[in-house]
């Protein structure tokens, strides 16, 4: 029985994530209805012959649909950072960033674009890939040497430290080696910038996500027992110090590939997880699974409303989660500060 309920489940899931990728396809400054979006899937996978403009075709299979699909990948990812993180470190401002590797991937994909590190053999994700590592690197060893008594507290400062070195470097390349216009190019993609991804970018982000999912659904009940404390866990039989280095890098590796792909998009990974919280519980069969989705279409509405917000303009999408996920934020405190 239990069984089929989990069945149930993961097909509800399965459908509204398509409905949503598809009308995230077909919404844009050109409106193109769903059922010609429906066409254009059929004659794509199926070979269907239905007619379509062939315009239409380039537009939502070229552009929108990659689009869609990256944005609730990215959406989904780094909800999944947010739980994990926040559970592990007891910490409810715990987000994807937290470790440094935004502002690592920052100076990765900014020392590809000034510099030429590479000589054009590397690209700019790839740049950004390795900086997040390098910083996630940097942030793990400077915990993992520090003394004190809270593993948790030594990874928030040791992020920080890391991220305001990283940020630091960052925005000296930028003031001595760009140019206005590679300024430009560049803030734009720090903010998060969709509209370079295309298929390449779709197969390395969904089985990332699809990876990450799996192991955080095989150590939920690890989760939940991390949210009492390391002691409690360990009185549990759970190997702490293995799952804490597994689900931290897992957060870690998911990120990286998130933001080497389409940048910093801020407050999915802190906000999600907090309100996801407020409609299901603390619980981690549910609240994973819940903030992966949520996630996924809270980035696709942000990514349609970043495209068609200013007419013939397009805004990185992080400015749109920044201009939601703020006031969403304050009335989350708000409310937990409320009597009941």
């Amino acid at each position: 029985m239990r069984a089929w309920v989990l069945v149930g489940h993961a097909l509800w899931v399965s459908v509204v994530l398509v409905l949503a990728v598809i009308a995230g396809a077909a919404i844009g400054e050109t409106y193109i209805s769903m059922e010609v979006v429906g066409q254009i899937l059929a004659n794509k996978l199926w070979g269907a012959g239905f007619p379509v403009d062939p315009i239409d075709e380039g537009i939502i299979w070229n552009y929108r649909l990659t689009r869609a699909i990256v944005a609730a990948a990215c959406g989904a990812g780094l909800a999944l950072s947010g739980v994990v993180l926040q559970s592990l470190l007891r910490n409810p401002l715990a987000e994807p960033y937290l470790l440094g590797i935004s502002a690592g991937a920052s100076t990765g994909a900014v020392l590809v674009a000034l510099l030429g590190i590479g000589a054009g053999a590397i690209s700019l994700s790839a740049g950004a890939f390795a900086g997040a590592m390098a910083a996630f690197a940097m942030v793990a060893l400077l915990a993992r040497s520090s003394q004190g008594s809270s593993a948790a507290g030594h990874i928030i400062l040791a992020g920080i430290a890391g991220s305001q070195l990283f940020n630091a470097l960052t925005s000296f390349l930028i003031t001595k080696s760009a140019s206005s216009e590679q300024a430009r190019g560049i803030m734009f993609w720090l903010l998060g910038n969709l509209s370079g991804v295309r298929w390449h970018s779709v197969w390395l982000a969904v089985p990332v996500v699809l990876a990450g999912l799996l192991v955080c659904m095989w150590h939920r009940r690890a989760l939940d027992a991390f949210m009492f404390g390391s002691d409690s866990a360990a009185s549990l039989g759970i190997a702490v110090r293995r799952v804490q280095v597994l689900l931290i890098t897992c957060a870690a590796l998911i990120t990286a590939v998130m933001v080497s792909i389409v940048g910093s998009i801020g407050f999915v990974g802190l906000v999600i997880p907090h309100a996801v919280r407020m409609l299901v519980g603390v619980r981690h069969t549910r609240l994973v699974p819940v903030s992966a989705l949520c996630g996924a279409l809270f980035l696709i509405a942000a990514d349609v409303l970043s495209r068609t917000l200013i007419k013939g303009q397009t805004l990185p999408v992080g400015v749109i989660t920044a201009l939601i996920g703020a006031p969403v934020f304050a009335l989350i405190l708000i409310r937990g500060k409320s009597p009941r």
